[in-house]
């Protein structure tokens, strides 16, 4: 059966388009059969995603990092529409920077074990999330979170992980904080607040927003809280690096629950992604959702 294999050379600064050569040899040599489709636009790789799924292919393998394998996951549910069974199953060769997805579901990073997942065919059931009319099965984020996004996305002198901390650093500085309503399932908030985060997995950007979500449970894991001056976020930093043990949300103002559904609304617009993809226009209301196992991805 020969597979969609989707490439995004711009990942990771051109550094996937460097790579392909190895990827390609790893899937070659693991005995993986496929038709490659490469990105050269601005929101091509959903228009690909779209197309593949049109074309009857039933599985997509996505050769980039989490910014791609959302377009991916965007165009695909363009045409899956929320009826019936998900349209194909996705695999992954990791070509990113940060490549915060297949830490989340244990995924390994190296290629010619990647090419080897995706030639055995294992499957296992995955949640997806959904924010407005966007789809994610990472993260998704508005306030202080996805305020360092746009400042990371400016930055080109930087590479890795490095580039996010810096990014933090620059948006702390600038102090942004929002007045605004949280609810869940059996709870609400109102209050002020710094960031709102919301997880399928527990790292995004190198970051553990929300260090107990589980993408293989049934439910979103909600972060949110207010640190009321640049020093107490500078002090939180650190912490969001910590998965276990002094993790974020130990913090005071922190708070850290699970969740089939929630809202968000602010009181000024705010920045808002789905797997570190921005939103055209800053939003003040969110809604999400979650499909529990909606989607099969190959494992190990």
């Amino acid at each position: 059966m020969t597979i969609k294999v989707i490439l995004n050379p711009y990942s990771n600064r051109w550094n996937a388009q460097r790579r392909w050569g190895e990827a390609e040899i790893a899937l070659r040599e693991a005995g993986v059969k496929y038709e490659l489709s490469v990105s050269e636009r601005a929101d091509h790789i959903v228009d690909l995603a779209a197309d593949a799924v049109r074309k009857g292919f039933s599985t997509i393998v996505v050769a980039g990092g989490d910014g791609t394998i959302d377009e991916v996951v965007n165009g695909v549910c363009g045409v899956w529409g929320e009826k019936g069974q998900f349209p194909v199953t996705l695999g992954f060769m990791p070509l990113g920077s940060a490549n915060d997805f297949i830490f989340n579901v244990g995924l390994p990073t190296d290629l010619k074990e990647a090419a080897r997942v995706i030639a055995a065919g294992k499957l296992k059931a995955l949640d997806l999330g959904k924010c407005n009319d966007r789809y994610f099965i990472n993260n998704s984020a508005c306030g202080l979170e996805t305020y360092v996004t746009t400042k990371h996305e400016r930055i080109h002198w930087i590479k890795g992980i490095t580039r996010y901390l810096v990014a933090a650093v620059w948006a702390i500085m600038d102090k942004p904080e929002w007045h605004g309503e949280v609810k869940w399932d059996d709870g609400e908030y109102k209050g002020p607040l710094t960031l709102v985060s919301v997880g399928n997995g527990r790292r995004t950007g190198g970051f553990f927003m929300t260090p107990h979500a589980d993408p293989f449970d049934g439910k979103l894991t909600l972060t949110f809280g207010y640190r009321a001056t640049r020093l107490g976020m500078l002090l939180a930093l650190p912490h969001a690096f910590n998965e276990d043990k002094g993790s974020i949300i130990e913090l005071e103002g922190m708070r850290e629950l699970h969740t089939t559904r929630a809202s968000i609304h602010l009181d000024q617009p705010s920045p808002a992604h789905t797997d570190g993809e921005l939103f055209d226009e800053w939003l003040t209301d969110l809604e999400y959702k979650i499909f529990p196992s909606a989607l099969n991805i190959l494992v190990p």
